[in-house]
């Protein structure tokens, strides 16, 4: 059985750019040009590139007054 499959992406360490695409509301195109350009803290596994969970809970943590100062 495949784990990371079955699991709900809330309890995962990284889920797949695909469904980081979907949590962040984008296109799957979209999150791929910005895992490339570095906007999506990402790290490749082989020919895999999966999206830590942290990064995306910090990413989506951005108050009004830090996206102000940005």
């Amino acid at each position: 059985m495949d784990i990371s499959r079955s699991e709900p992406t809330a309890h995962r360490l990284t889920v797949s750019v695909a469904e980081a695409a979907a949590i962040l509301g984008i296109g799957k195109s979209a999150a791929y040009e910005a895992v490339h350009s570095g906007d999506i803290p990402s790290i490749r596994v082989g020919r895999r590139w999966l999206v830590p969970r942290a990064a995306l809970d910090q990413m989506l943590a951005v108050t009004p007054q830090k996206a102000e100062a940005v």
